[in-house]
């Protein structure tokens, strides 16, 4: 199964090109999904021959399932964004573990994530669309936030037992927080349903400036039997149709 290649859509509309002439040339070029758009776009997107890849399941980045006091919030945001995704055959919602507070151990944090998820694994499971806890690096971009390795996502995940919650391994943050991309993939798949690309150091392309060597990353997802979508979330130093046409190049297998 070739990698079928999404488009993050806030990386690359509104730099220069109109939104009608990105979507035909990502279609040109061979892109399948968008993702991270507003609802407003959706059924423009489906009309233009995309899947949307994913959405988001609640709001907040920082204020997130390790917080019991959002449980409530987060759980009705994300019912509502399963119908949503229903509609529009969107696999996968992403979800957030939120900042570390103080006195709030790693070991509390996982759990109560596993907690909130819990309540709304069922009905995704129904729904047949993916939770999926984005792994994001607290170093550069996301300060203090909690679901910051792969191990502690995992934990999370065999906590809460759901075929329907997995994780959104980020290529680029997981370079920053963990390295050894291949290998994880390798060993943990089974608990991706989504990923993430983007050139590090920058967050920029996916091009010889950059640390990370995108074939042999694609050849060990394609190896894993993977089926999903590959998001590239990155922006574009320059032209971003270029930028669009040379990383789907680089990851087409």
């Amino acid at each position: 199964m070739p990698i079928r290649q999404s488009i993050s859509w806030w990386c690359f509309a509104g730099k220069g090109v109109s939104e009608e002439d990105l979507l035909k040339k990502a279609r040109a070029i061979g892109y399948q999904a968008v993702e991270l758009i507003g609802q407003n776009l959706f059924d423009r997107v489906r009309d233009a021959g995309f899947v949307i890849a994913s959405h988001g399941g609640h709001r907040g980045i920082s204020s997130g399932l390790n917080d019991p006091s959002q449980h409530d919030r987060i759980e009705a945001e994300i019912h509502k964004n399963l119908e949503l995704a229903v509609q529009y055959e969107i696999p996968n919602l992403i979800v957030f573990s939120g900042e570390r507070s103080e006195g709030l151990s790693e070991a509390e944090g996982a759990e109560n994530c596993a907690q909130g998820l819990r309540r709304v694994a069922k009905a995704a499971e129904e729904a047949g669309v993916n939770l999926v806890m984005e792994l994001l690096n607290s170093k550069v971009d996301h300060k203090g936030y909690q679901c910051d390795h792969t191990d502690w996502g995992v934990q999370v995940c065999e906590m809460v037992g759901s075929p329907r919650v997995k994780l959104l391994y980020d290529i680029y943050h997981m370079q920053i927080m963990e390295g050894d991309i291949i290998r994880t993939i390798q060993n943990q798949h089974t608990h991706f349903a989504h990923y993430h690309t983007a050139g590090n150091p920058g967050r920029r392309d996916m091009d010889e400036t950059q640390e990370l060597y995108y074939p042999p990353i694609m050849q060990a997802i394609v190896a894993t039997g993977y089926d999903g979508y590959v998001g590239h979330e990155f922006i574009p130093k320059g032209d971003p149709l270029a930028a669009l046409e040379a990383a789907f190049q680089l990851c087409d297998m």
